[in-house]
């Protein structure tokens, strides 16, 4: 056989093989139950719109790191992209088993079960750790304060926050969050974080105290 028999070269992005017809119905399905535009998940998976409409279409076979990379944004598993069944979830977590997380100076305690379209934290913040990063990122957050009191700037404005008082806001408007007091603060929190590596998540730090 020689060159011009052996067809085109093989497309990178064609690495699956074409036994898996449920992943286009359910890369449709899943951006859309995020609810993101084909504009809006090809700008965050680093594709074309076109590109991405042919993944959905059955057009072309998505390679494995852009299905990480698109459960990444969906908030999903690749498991559930390639339509398998996900096992069921135990919807009771227990005190017991939730395992404490530190980044940034953050604690961070799971209070939900994973792999779900919303995400449920608790989270404690010392006083002067991460007050100066604003973030802005797609999705809607809810917070309640727990203990402590929280400094929170929306957009342009600050709120000061108790024990009691809460928060619900979509995530595109650049926030930050500070502990007001040397006792730090304690929250519920609660986020459909569709996009998490944390780079992705700032516009970096701020000079000045948060107001």
């Amino acid at each position: 056989m020689n060159a011009s028999d052996a067809g085109p070269p093989a497309d990178p992005g064609d690495e699956l093989p074409a036994v898996v017809p449920a992943v286009a119905p359910q890369l449709r399905a899943l951006r859309r139950r995020a609810g993101l535009t084909l504009e809006a998940a090809a700008r965050a998976a680093g594709l074309s719109p076109a590109h991405l409409s042919r993944l959905e279409t059955g057009q072309r076979q998505p390679s494995l790191p852009m299905l990480l990379a698109l459960a990444r944004i969906y908030g999903t598993t690749v498991s559930e992209l390639l339509g398998e069944t996900v096992a069921d979830r135990d919807a009771i977590v227990r005190a017991g088993d939730m395992e404490p997380t530190r980044a940034g100076g953050w604690t961070y305690f799971q209070a939900g079960a994973p792999g779900r379209g919303m995400q449920a934290l608790r989270v404690r913040v010392p006083h002067g750790t991460q007050g100066d990063i604003v973030r802005v990122h797609p999705g809607e957050e809810w917070l309640y304060v727990l203990r402590g009191r929280l400094r929170l700037r929306l957009g342009d404005t600050a709120h000061l926050l108790g024990p009691g008082d809460s928060a619900h806001f979509d995530s595109l408007t650049p926030h930050r969050l500070a502990a007001e007091d040397h006792d730090g603060v304690e929250l519920l929190f609660v986020h459909t974080l569709l996009q998490s590596p944390t780079a992705t998540l700032c516009l970096g730090p701020l000079t000045g105290e948060l107001p």
